[in-house]
């Protein structure tokens, strides 16, 4: 699933993703808010929720840092499934650090997503 409210950084990072063949469906949200609403409508059918998450930080409303805030309230079976990867362009260290920090967050990688990024998810056995 990527989660970003950018539909150009949205659709580059789905082409690599499918170019790669990464995943075979990719879900896309243009808010933290309609990501959130996408588990909610699927939490008791865990086929249906991603196994990856890419999450923006910088978004209007329901930002990355509400988005985590609000997914930790999830059943254990949904954060097991569900691994959250930030894919942001901000370089503000505080907000890295506060976000790298949380329990949920097994990665951060800086916009564009590459190739490259991908096969270190992979190599990191998540995937």
């Amino acid at each position: 699933m990527l989660v970003d409210d950018n539909d150009t950084d949205n659709f580059i990072s789905k082409r690599i993703i499918e170019i790669t063949g990464f995943a075979k469906n990719v879900e896309i949200k243009n808010s933290g808010k309609s990501a959130l609403e996408y588990i909610e409508q699927n939490k008791d059918n865990p086929e249906k929720l991603p196994n990856i998450i890419f999450l923006d930080i910088n978004m209007p409303i329901v930002d990355g840092f509400v988005f985590l805030y609000e997914f930790e309230k999830f059943a254990e079976i949904v954060k097991d499934k569900c691994k959250v990867i930030i894919l942001s362009s901000s370089d503000n260290k505080r907000d890295i650090d506060k976000i790298v920090n949380n329990d949920h967050v097994i990665k951060f990688i800086t916009k564009p997503l590459t190739e490259n990024a991908l096969q270190e998810i992979k190599e990191m056995g998540v995937a």
